[in-house]
C-alpha cells in the first residue's frame, strides 16, 4: 500500500520547516556543499543507511563537493510525509561544523 499524498497546505506548512528545499512539481531538492570531497560521501554513506531504515531512497548526485538530493514518492506519485521526514534527516545529518 502506497503513502497518501500530502495536501497543498500540508506541503506549505511543511516547507516552512525545510527552508533549503524546493518543490519543483512532486519533487523536493536540496544541494548540499561538504567542506570536503570525504566529508560529502560520508553524508551520502549516513543518508543512505538512515534511507535504507526508512525503506525510502532519494536520488543522489555527488559532484566533488556538492551534493543534490531529490525526494519524491514513486509509487504514490508525488510528496508524502515519508519526503518530508527523510528531509529532515538529511538536513540533520548535513549540519557540518
Amino acid at each position: 500500500m502506497s503513502a497518501p499524498l500530502l495536501t497543498e497546505t500540508e506541503l506549505t506548512e511543511s516547507l516552512t520547516d525545510l527552508p533549503d528545499w524546493t518543490r519543483d512539481g512532486d519533487v523536493l531538492s536540496r544541494t548540499v556543499q561538504a567542506p570536503s570531497f570525504l566529508a560529502g560521501i560520508e553524508l551520502v554513506r549516513q543518508v543512505a543507511e538512515a534511507a535504507e531504515a526508512a525503506n525510502h531512497h532519494p536520488d543522489i548526485d555527488i559532484r566533488w563537493r556538492k551534493i543534490s538530493f531529490a525526494l519524491s514518492t514513486h509509487d504514490s506519485g508525488g510528496l508524502t510525509a515519508l519526503d518530508v521526514e527523510l528531509a529532515r534527516t538529511i538536513d540533520r545529518l548535513a549540519q557540518f561544523s
